[in-house]
């Protein structure tokens, strides 16, 4: 991604999520690059996988039941 000083400035917290993502973020003055936003080398965040959680979630068939305490405002 290219971005230009000033709006990197507007930007700043938003790049630097973006970094911590992974992505390379090049600063640019007049259309020429004069800096890289890059995530610290051996950190980077890998987006969550999905379903990695499959089998380990539960949820109990009565969840939506009424609770006892409410039965009385029911119809």
């Amino acid at each position: 991604m290219n971005i230009s000083i000033a709006e990197a400035k507007a930007k700043f917290s938003e790049l630097i999520k973006r970094a911590e993502a992974g992505e390379e973020i090049l600063v640019t003055r007049h259309g020429k690059v004069v800096a890289r936003v890059v995530p610290p080398e051996g950190e980077v965040r890998k987006p969550p996988l999905l379903g990695a959680l499959k089998g380990q979630i539960w949820i109990a068939d009565d969840f939506d039941e009424p609770l006892e305490e409410f039965r009385e405002y029911m119809p």
